[in-house]
């Protein structure tokens, strides 16, 4: 059968792969589109495992919250090259991803579009993977928000609860879920509360602060000691952090002053962070 141009235009419109390779394939096939295909796709797979080794540290991470603020998706895809991320093809690759996040339990998506990705690698050229997953269902009353800054480098998740059903609408409760996921991003706390750091992880901190403050009183290093760990507390707590846009401010009173405002308790009830290729 004969190859015609029409032919290998229309094969490599539907698979984004070279002139030459669909030519190849067609001819392989007889002209049979389908077959063609898949070939061309098994043809992918064989890219993928040469990408495989490469590094894939670029990329896009965003998220997706459904209109009433009830469930919320967040991925992180990653490429090789800057390049690659700044390509229209690949910006439209992680929409389509997100588009369909929310059908995807936390930590499962990976293997669920694991095709797609392999379709994805022999069109762009270089190792993509979808590295994480996260999606939250609000359990009781409240909302989650989420925040994508720099562009896709780091993304954030925040659910908050509280008590009346209507709160959710209230304009402050969403001003407070707005700034608390700006503050996520820019801060990166490490826990929540201080609470929620290990006695061991204290104590090590308290042995640093001991040993800056060798040679000085006892009693006088207890009385450092205690703020000294308070300091620690506001570095590394969400609730303890002074607020980014206005310091002198914690979290925890930034809350409870929109609480008051709104009428309601408002309390953050998990928070996670996407950094671009970090933890």
């Amino acid at each position: 059968m004969s190859i015609t141009t029409g032919m290998i235009k229309e094969l490599r419109d539907a698979t984004s792969l070279g002139i030459a390779d669909c030519k190849k394939a067609l001819v392989q096939t007889e002209g049979d589109f389908d077959a063609a295909i898949k070939i061309l796709r098994e043809k992918g797979a064989a890219v993928a495992a040469k990408r495989a080794s490469k590094e894939a540290n670029e990329g896009k991470i965003d998220a997706v919250v459904t209109a009433d603020s009830q469930q919320a998706a967040m991925i992180e895809v990653n490429c090789e090259t800057d390049f690659v991320t700044r390509n229209d093809d690949f910006q439209a690759f992680v929409g389509e991803l997100i588009d369909n996040s929310l059908n995807y339990e936390s930590g499962t998506m990976a293997d669920a579009v694991a095709v797609k990705i392999e379709e994805k690698i022999a069109q762009v050229g270089e190792k993509i993977s979808l590295r994480r997953n996260e999606k939250w269902s609000v359990n009781g009353t409240g909302a989650i928000a989420a925040y994508i800054h720099m562009g896709g480098k780091v993304g954030v998740l925040i659910e908050l609860s509280c008590e009346k059903s209507e709160s959710v609408s209230n304009a402050d409760f969403q001003e407070l879920a707005k700034d608390l996921t700006l503050h996520v991003a820019a801060a990166a706390p490490e826990y929540l509360a201080r609470d929620d750091v290990s006695s061991g992880q204290i104590e090590s901190e308290k042995e640093i602060f001991r040993k800056q403050l060798a040679g000085k009183p006892e009693n006088i290093i207890d009385k450092i000691l205690i703020g000294k760990v308070n300091k620690y507390f506001s570095q590394i707590c969400f609730l303890e952090q002074g607020f980014v846009k206005e310091e002198k401010k914690s979290i925890k009173n930034l809350i409870s002053e929109k609480s008051k405002a709104i009428g309601d308790t408002i309390q953050v009830k998990r928070y996670i962070r996407f950094q671009l290729g970090g933890e």
